[in-house]
């Protein structure tokens, strides 16, 4: 979330990045200002207002020490009036205020210089590429098919128990799934992040903090009794531990890292674009977050992205890195790197994982802030990282790994499944 006072101090500036989003924000800039120059006048008369009772409080004092009780009863009365009026204002500064915040929470965070202006995906820059596309025999199959030949996934009675988009895997097939989330998990705390297990319910507060909601409240699965949402990723119970806390700067940087399952509603995701494990409601995903000095940020995110790659050069799957472009920016994003794992079978990409700045944003929505070298309170800024989400990396070694006898399995993976073919 943007502040007033970066608003007021770079209204111009953001509202031409803002741009890349291809989102204009003059008129809603406008407003945000006129609600604070509101909220201050507010604020001013009713400090006065409170400053004037609490001067008339100590003189009526005086006056009846002094025996003066008439004019103690006038000076009363007047009182009783000033606290009507404080009252008044009080309402309306918190009318106000909630106004403000509203309209705060509308805002998307501003597109580092880097992000390319675009409209869609279309227009995402490729930055990297590493692996040769494997040429598969006559006949290959995508990864459904083959679940259903090897009988590793079975999407029918996932479809039975729950509904579309919640497979069940079995045998093989979960085993592989297991391996995956160990051997995600060993990479990133050998890399020095802290393993966390975390709820996989989230408060509105946690879910306000970074970001998801108002923007993607839609889809989100809500629990309405108990007012809980589903996470969508583990980086909102992971950053939400932070939430209202003042690091030391001795602290940073914060390194964190969990698997959980994942629940997304997708709505309005139809096609074939959806088939398999191409887009799931439920999904496992391992992620990395940190909390960085805003001055070492983006040399942490570099290094995220390193991490990514060095997993999908282990796992030996053709990737691609691009850079999104406003347009396809996420709403909390300062700047994302999307990963992507060419599906051979499909003749597509399919993105396996999103590592992002998101600045000060969450941070403000959070009140995460650290003390800096010279004792100032200061916002810190988030990252996170995909590392990785399991579905489509599975559908990456299914496909490309195929032979006509079976699926060969990664070798950095064999020690973690206990199995080097899927037949």
């Amino acid at each position: 979330m943007l502040q007033v006072n970066d608003i007021r101090e770079n209204k111009d500036a953001y509202i031409s990045a803002l741009k890349k989003r291809n989102f204009d924000a003059k008129e809603l800039f406008n407003q945000v200002l006129q609600a604070d120059e509101e909220r201050r006048s507010t604020q001013a008369k009713l400090d006065a207002t409170l400053s004037e009772a609490n001067k008339l409080s100590k003189d009526i004092g005086d006056l009846f020490k002094n025996g003066e009780q008439q004019k103690a009863a006038i000076l009363k009365e007047k009182t009783g009036k000033l606290k009507e009026t404080s009252k008044e204002l009080n309402d309306t500064l918190q009318t106000i205020v909630e106004k403000l915040q509203q309209l705060l929470y509308t805002i998307p965070n501003v597109p580092n210089a880097l992000v390319p202006a675009g409209v869609s995906e279309e227009d995402n820059e490729e930055v990297f590429r590493k692996g040769d596309i494997p040429k598969l025999a006559e006949g290959a199959l995508p990864h459904w098919e083959l679940a259903k030949k090897y009988d590793i996934i079975d999407f029918e009675l996932g479809n039975k128990i729950t509904g579309a988009g919640f497979p069940v895997y079995k045998g093989k097939g979960a085993r592989l799934q297991r391996a995956m989330i160990s051997y995600f998990l060993d990479k990133n705390t050998a890399a020095g992040y802290t393993e966390y297990q975390v709820p996989h319910m989230v408060n509105e507060a946690s879910a306000f903090g970074t970001g998801q909601l108002p923007d993607k409240e839609g889809q989100m699965y809500f629990v309405t009794e108990d007012h809980l949402f589903l996470i969508p990723t583990a980086e909102v119970p992971i950053t939400n531990m932070f939430r209202e806390e003042l690091l030391p700067h001795t602290s940073l940087p914060v390194l964190c890292t969990g698997y959980t399952p994942c629940f997304r509603r997708e709505a309005g995701s139809y096609g074939a674009h959806v088939r398999g494990l191409n887009r799931l409601h439920q999904f496992d995903k391992v992620e990395i977050v940190r909390i960085e000095h805003p001055d070492n940020s983006y040399k942490a995110l570099e290094g995220m992205v390193n991490h990514v790659k060095e997993i999908l050069d282990e796992l030996q799957l053709p990737y691609r890195i691009l850079r999104l472009c406003g347009g396809d920016l996420g709403f909390t994003s300062a700047l994302t790197y999307d990963f992507e794992v060419f599906s051979t079978a499909q003749d597509r990409w399919l993105e396996i994982s999103s590592v992002s700045n998101f600045e000060t944003f969450q941070a403000n929505r959070l009140k995460l802030r650290f003390k800096d070298e010279n004792g100032k309170n200061r916002l810190a800024h988030t990252l996170n990282g995909s590392s990785l989400a399991l579905p489509r990396v599975l559908a990456g070694i299914l496909e490309n790994c195929q032979t006509p006898n079976g699926i060969k399995i990664p070798k950095v993976l064999v020690p973690y499944c206990g199995f080097d073919f899927i037949d």
